[in-house]
């Protein structure tokens, strides 16, 4: 437990950010399962849609640090080639 004013105050400061970053990390992953049911369901407007919001959502994680900026890169590739097959 922590036992300074400061090492308190970073303590809840480390609870807020990680439910913060926990419930953006969820919003992604499910823009992400749209996306992919979206064009599993071979509903080209709907993916092409969805997959903009995915890029747009990981982009902005990536520069805030949530994610590697190589994870998000390897997401948004995954989901344009899946989007390139179905058309």
């Amino acid at each position: 437990m922590a036992n300074h004013k400061s090492s308190i105050k970073r303590a809840r400061q480390t609870i807020i950010r990680t439910e913060r970053n926990r419930a953006e990390k969820q919003r992604i992953r499910t823009i992400r399962k749209k996306t992919l049911a979206a064009i599993a369901a071979g509903d080209k407007d709907e993916a092409a849609s969805a997959a903009s919001k995915l890029a747009s959502a990981v982009d902005k994680a990536a520069k805030k640090n949530l994610y590697h900026p190589n994870k998000a890169a390897n997401i948004k590739r995954k989901t344009s080639k899946a989007l390139a097959a179905l058309a």
